[in-house]
């Protein structure tokens, strides 16, 4: 048996449980992630965020220029790229526990599954740049409990796999039974996460666009938040509106609402994310 400390930290209702690692002494097991999530016999969370310096990951990224790596793992065990929600999350505990520090003029760099990612404060809490997003040609059909007929899905990769469905109203959102898994056809090779959206009426007000979005995780079920999951939402929705759309969005979740823009760079379109992030408690924790 071994003791642990841990913090829980949440971005809008997406929670996690944080575990400093910072040697890589403890690389925790399939079987120790899922008990940290566990609601009832655990700690509880969608995700674990493990704490560790990038010198001390083998599969990082040789080149990242960052002091630390955020191990993200599903509330299932398995490895995820990136977390958008989660990423915030780390960035606040960096900042709280002293580790890392963040300025107007010294961004923090992270380093992850899917790249590095560089997060600056906000008013709010950090904004994070995903970089280069990317739409995917191949249609996916899904279905879902609470839809009668298969909906199209708009592939959208910003590091990690989405699939985004439009629906037509409130209502049709509200009737959604995210407690079993969407089946997708074709099923992509790494699987997907799967976001279903209901744009504002009006869709555009004061040079923002609006949506509404509830989400599937793959590896944890529906969750009250998806960092990735709104910015790929807010991109199948631009994408879809034209040439016209706004280059800011403002996305509403059931944990609450996020922030998505859009910006051009040398290497292409980077999509942003902006929203609070908060750490609950701390303590120690018992694991076989």
């Amino acid at each position: 048996m071994t003791t642990i400390s841990f913090t829980k930290g949440h971005g809008t209702g997406n929670d996690f449980v944080i575990v400093p690692d910072v040697d890589g002494t403890f690389p925790l097991t399939e079987r120790q992630v899922a008990a940290l999530c566990d609601r009832r016999f655990g700690i509880g969370g969608d995700g674990v965020l493990r704490v560790v310096r990038t010198s001390h990951v083998a599969d990082a990224d040789a080149e990242a220029d960052a002091e630390w790596f955020m191990d993200y793992r599903n509330a299932d065990g398995s490895v995820a790229e990136m977390c958008g929600n989660g990423i915030r999350v780390f960035a606040k505990y960096l900042v709280e526990t002293g580790l890392a520090t963040i300025s107007a003029d010294q961004p923090l760099r992270v380093a992850t599954r899917a790249g590095t990612k560089t997060l600056t404060r906000t008013e709010g809490g950090f904004e994070v740049d995903l970089g280069v997003w990317r739409p995917e040609a191949d249609e996916v059909l899904v279905r879902a409990r609470g839809i009668d007929v298969a909906r199209p899905g708009q592939g959208i990769d910003v590091g990690n796999p989405h699939v985004v469905v439009a629906l037509s109203s409130s209502d049709e959102l509200d009737d959604l039974d995210l407690s079993v898994h969407p089946l997708l056809q074709p099923e992509p090779s790494a699987g997907a996460n799967v976001e279903f959206v209901v744009p504002d009426e009006p869709l555009v007000q004061d040079g923002v666009g609006g949506i509404t979005m509830r989400v599937f995780e793959r590896g944890v079920g529906e969750t009250l938040s998806c960092g990735t999951g709104v910015a790929a939402a807010a991109l199948a929705v631009r994408l879809w509106a034209g040439p016209a759309a706004p280059t800011q969005w403002r996305v509403a979740v059931p944990g609450g609402t996020l922030g998505v823009r859009v910006e051009q760079h040398a290497d292409g379109e980077h999509v942003f994310l902006s929203g609070p992030a908060t750490l609950v408690f701390s303590g120690e924790v018992t694991l076989a």
